[in-house]
């Protein structure tokens, strides 16, 4: 036998098992360090962008919408004008992105009542009633939010209008089959709802602007059965007696 050549191959065999074993326990480890880095690379930038959007809630509705550059918001948030534009287009698509996260969370809302198995065979006086206070709960969870939502929009460019026309027609959609539903259920008059829905959505975000402006003025309770009575009344539907929740 041949000793050397022996002894290299018992250190090869045994660096071969090394090899196998690491192979097995991490199939790929130079690819560790890459994907703790994009995680963390990725946690910095969720990091960044809410802290932007926290910054630009304070300063909209403390200075408003109009008054407060990008140049303040990047400054207050301690985060660079260019990392700004790495999140945002502009200032618009930021305002945009803080109503859109208060409109789809007052979907949801509508939305999750609706998938109440009792909401179905409820008749229509509480089941407006359930979505309509479930929906304002939603928006109005955040007076901030509610505010930039509902007041610092109005007014803020075409890009943010056709915004809020999408939205609109969203609701416009969703408040139709409601109505559509009514009539069906013999509790709605049989007509075209469509322009009355219009109105009620106009009359909804100006009652729900004018708590934003001052949410100490009165309580939600009162802004809650005021939608209420608007939505039935747009339906032709009594409201005496309105019930607080679906059974």
């Amino acid at each position: 036998m041949d000793p050397g050549r022996n002894s290299a191959d018992t250190t090869s065999a045994s660096s071969a098992r090394t090899r196998a074993k690491e192979t097995r326990t991490d199939p790929n480890p130079t690819d560790r360090p890459c994907a703790d880095q994009d995680r963390t690379g990725q946690d910095r930038r969720a990091a960044r962008r809410e802290r932007l959007l926290m910054t630009a809630t304070d300063l909209f509705t403390t200075r408003g919408y109009p008054a407060t550059s990008i140049e303040r918001i990047c400054a207050t948030a301690h985060v660079s004008i260019r990392a700004f534009y790495e999140e945002f287009e502009g200032r618009e698509a930021l305002l945009i992105a803080l109503h859109n996260d208060v409109a789809r969370a007052g979907m949801e809302a509508a939305l999750t009542v609706l998938s109440d198995p009792g909401t179905e065979s409820a008749g229509a006086r509480a089941r407006i009633s359930a979505l309509t206070r479930s929906y304002l709960d939603a928006v109005t969870a955040e007076p901030a939010a509610t505010r930039i939502a509902f007041v610092e929009v109005v007014g803020a460019g075409r890009a943010v209008e056709e915004h809020r026309l999408l939205w609109r027609s969203l609701w416009s959609d969703f408040l139709s089959g409601e109505a559509e539903r009514a009539v069906e259920r013999g509790e709605a008059v049989p007509r075209d709802y469509s322009l009355a829905i219009m109105a009620l959505i106009g009359a909804i975000n100006e009652l729900v602007a004018h708590w934003a402006r001052d949410p100490t003025a009165f309580p939600r309770e009162l802004l809650a059965d005021e939608l209420v009575h608007h939505a039935l009344a747009t339906l032709g539907i009594p409201t005496d007696g309105i019930p607080t929740d679906v059974p």
